[in-house]
């Protein structure tokens, strides 16, 4: 069962990924021109990546099941995001960028399960 203080934990780490994605989409925007998703692109491998070392942080150095969660489901979970990823998709194929679209969906599922293996592995726990 999650105590208050874990719960609490979660509320503020998740609030502070979601702020942290707004931050970095808003830069990622500021800064490349088209309607490819480079933004959610980047904000999902950087996430995935981390999300791989502090899961291993947990398996193989002894980091806490709490920190995990309040990292990893909390500010992790706030600052990636697979349901826009996938809107994205799905707006690239209406919009006629069919080959953008496909791109987007197997790029995005290849990159970010390859950068959470390298995140594993490099704490030793893959």
């Amino acid at each position: 069962m999650i105590g208050p203080a874990l719960f609490l934990g979660l509320a503020v780490s998740g609030g502070a990924g979601a702020g942290a994605r707004f931050v970095v989409d808003g830069l990622v925007r500021s800064r490349t021109r088209g309607t490819f998703p480079w933004a959610t692109v980047l904000i999902n491998v950087t996430g995935s990546l981390l999300l791989g070392v502090l899961t291993g942080l947990g398996a193989t150095h002894g980091l806490s099941r709490d920190w995990v969660l309040v990292l990893g489901g909390g500010l992790l979970g706030g600052y990636t995001t697979f349901s826009t990823a996938s809107v994205e998709t799905v707006r690239l194929a209406r919009g006629g960028r069919l080959l953008a679209s496909a791109g987007n969906a197997v790029g995005t599922a290849v990159t970010t399960v390859a950068a959470a293996a390298l995140g594993l592995w490099l704490t030793g726990a893959l």
